[in-house]
C-alpha cells in the first residue's frame, strides 16, 4: 500500500469542541480505526483500472435513446 500519510490533528492549543477533543482522544487510543479507514479507502477508490477492459466495455455498450416528449 501507499506510505502512511501525515497525520492531521487539531491544534490542541487552539479551541476545540468537546466532540473534537473526544474524537482526537479516541483516535489516539485506537490507531487501528485509522488503518481500517485507510484500507476501506483503498478498496473502494484507489484500485487499479484495466484500461483494455474498460475500452471493451465502452465498445460493447448499447447507446441509450433519449426520451422523446410529445
Amino acid at each position: 500500500m501507499n506510505p502512511k500519510p501525515a497525520k492531521y490533528r487539531i491544534n490542541r492549543a487552539a479551541y476545540a469542541s468537546e466532540f473534537d477533543q473526544f474524537l482526537g482522544d479516541y483516535l489516539d487510543e485506537h490507531p487501528e480505526v485509522e488503518e481500517d479507514q485507510r484500507r476501506g479507502w483503498y478498496i473502494w477508490w484507489d484500485h487499479r483500472v484495466d484500461l483494455d477492459e474498460l475500452d471493451k466495455q465502452r465498445q460493447d455498450a448499447v447507446p441509450v435513446k433519449p426520451y422523446y416528449y410529445e
